[in-house]
């Protein structure tokens, strides 16, 4: 298929904002397009070239990404820096100085969606000495080739914001419109649904609605070494009402840590995070319990990690872990400083068999069948099986008191439902429910806080386009100097955040979102001066989410339902 094709697409999505439209344009375009380049241009629909849960990342930067434009074109790094500057989009950057190209390519080639989308993944999979130089001709490759057009999509697609406003909402619709427009919707999209929770790749998922129907969907499984998307949590308005919602409710503690999933093959053992994130290789220590502990061959285990204190083994806060999470290197000197406990409570895959059928009491008891605990390294999560108020309210508090977040409330005869808030689990936490949104702007700081972002516009997320709209500002609860491990000071977050700064006017920055932060607040009230229409009042700092992706932030349908009922409304 020729790239001109796959242009011409975002060049419609661009302009439509009705979410309808939008599905009808990717149907057409995902029913046009042959077996082999189908799982392609799904893909770069999305903006991607990797599924979601790969750990290989373009990782071109905006600077280097202006001295590929420049040697392209012809054109000089200021002039390139200028228009950015004036546009904040290196996408139209490109566009405007292809049209005006001072220098011709001898060996241009007609691009295919093939050429562009094998050029940007082999980017990802260069490494040592050169690597730089060899990203930097397999981008010119193509640019060297492209139209005006071409080269705009190219460029933000290589930058990670395609701006075309295709969520996987659309994207799974489009699969069911472009597939099966004879059969029932909701039915077919909630079947494509539960193929992309079980392997998370729209990829693969269209290529298989188009070669194998929806038998094919049907027979979707979990593979052991890939990720899928785990069962999650909704809020409990109190431990009283949550008890009530089960007829047979368990209780366990609500750990302060992060979802760790764990695939056991053999000897090989991966682990990942709730978020695909494969961090196998950050924590050896966990790998070696794993091998001590597991008894079966083969088995997909979940449990939440934490972080704790080395001499004394007690809790330390999320923010600690998640520097190991994130940490490539020096990895033996991490598994020493910041040492870890796993605590576990489902199995949803053993030894062949997938266990999502069962309830939770009896896939409870499995995984009990299959552990050899350590305490205080590899043991299960601290469980009450009650109904009795006091009894629960006594667990409650305990966790508390042992510094985690507050209890799960599990119905003991449910199911295993991968991907979704089912209200299987309930959680209960004492504080008011806290928002994790994205930062998506800044305004840079003065007197103590001059050379840094002092304030921090956020955002909430759009789930049919995937866009984000303001909701708020922030600055309380961020340090302007570090006094413990787990402060996150202005400085810090602003380096993170430098690298995805996209404009600037008159102090003011647009940032992309790409990093996530938990956020508390007094209440939430309307607001004609955000786009979302409401805004935060009081936003406090809680953390950095570094287990959530911008496509995790709440969204601003999960914003009205608060503000619905909020007391006083």
């Amino acid at each position: 298929m020729d790239y001109s094709k796959l242009t011409e697409c975002y060049e419609l999505l661009e302009k439509t904002s009705a979410r309808l439209k939008k599905i009808e344009i990717v149907a057409k375009l995902l029913r046009e397009s042959d077996s082999e380049n189908l799982p392609r241009v799904t893909l770069l629909l999305q903006g991607k070239v990797f599924p979601s849960w790969s750990e290989k990342e373009i990782g071109i930067a905006d600077q280097l990404m202006i001295k590929i434009i420049s040697t392209s074109t012809g054109f000089s790094t200021e002039e390139i820096n200028r228009k950015y500057k004036e546009t904040g989009d290196l996408g139209l950057v490109v566009e405007s100085v292809v049209k005006q190209r001072k220098q011709s390519t001898l060996f241009q080639k007609k691009l295919t969606v093939e050429m562009v989308f094998e050029n940007l993944r082999r980017i990802a999979e260069v490494e040592g000495k050169g690597a730089q130089n060899r990203k930097f001709q397999l981008v010119s490759e193509i640019l060297s080739s492209a139209s005006p057009k071409e080269a705009k999509y190219i460029v933000r697609t290589v930058l990670g914001d395609l701006r075309i406003g295709v969520a996987a909402g659309i994207i799974r619709d489009s699969i069911a419109e472009a597939f099966f427009p004879e059969r029932e919707k909701k039915e077919v999209v909630n079947l494509i649904e539960w193929a992309w929770f079980l392997r998370p790749d729209y990829g693969e998922i269209a290529r298989i609605a188009k070669e194998r129907g929806i038998e094919g969907l049907k027979k979707v499984r979990i593979e052991v070494g890939k990720p899928y998307h785990v069962l999650l949590a909704e809020k409990a308005p109190s431990l009283e009402e949550g008890l009530k919602k089960f007829e047979n409710p368990s209780l366990e503690y609500k750990y302060d840590g992060a979802r760790i999933i764990i695939h056991k093959k053999a000897d090989k053992i991966w682990l990942f995070t709730r978020r695909l994130e494969n961090v196998t290789k950050q924590f050896p220590d966990c790998i070696e319990l794993v091998k001590r502990c597991v008894k079966a061959k083969e088995c997909i285990i979940e449990g939440e990690m934490l972080a704790i204190e080395p001499e004394t083994g007690e809790p330390k806060p999320f923010q600690l872990l998640s520097q190991r999470i994130k940490r490539k290197y020096n990895i033996e000197e991490m598994v020493k400083q910041i040492p870890v406990q796993v605590n576990l409570f489902e199995i949803v895959y053993l030894n062949g068999k997938l266990l999502f059928d069962k309830p939770l009491r009896e896939r409870r008891k499995i995984l009990e069948s299959i552990i050899k605990p350590i305490k205080g390294k590899f043991q299960f999560s601290k469980q009450l099986v009650t109904k009795d108020l006091k009894k629960a309210d006594k667990f409650y508090k305990s966790a508390l008191k042992d510094k985690q977040e507050g209890v799960m409330i599990k119905n003991l005869d449910a199911k295993y439902q991968p991907g979704r808030r089912v209200g299987y689990w309930l959680k209960v936490k004492p504080t008011l429910e806290t928002l994790d949104l994205a930062i998506t702007g800044g305004i840079w700081g003065t007197g103590k806080r001059a050379g840094w972002l002092g304030s921090f516009i956020l955002g909430c997320r759009n789930p049919d386009t995937g866009e984000f709209l303001e909701c708020g500002m922030l600055g309380t609860g961020i340090k302007e100097k570090k006094t413990k491990p787990e402060d996150v000071t202005f400085e810090e977050l602003t380096k993170m955040l430098k690298p995805y700064i996209i404009s600037e006017k008159e102090g003011t920055v647009k940032i992309q979102p790409k990093i996530v932060v938990e956020v508390a607040y007094e209440e939430i009230q309307k607001s004609p001066n955000y786009s979302s229409g409401f805004a935060l009042r009081f936003p406090r700092f809680i953390r950095i989410r570094t287990d959530k992706g911008p496509d995790e932030a709440d969204d601003i349908e999960r914003i009205y339902r608060i503000f619905e009922t909020q007391k006083g409304k």
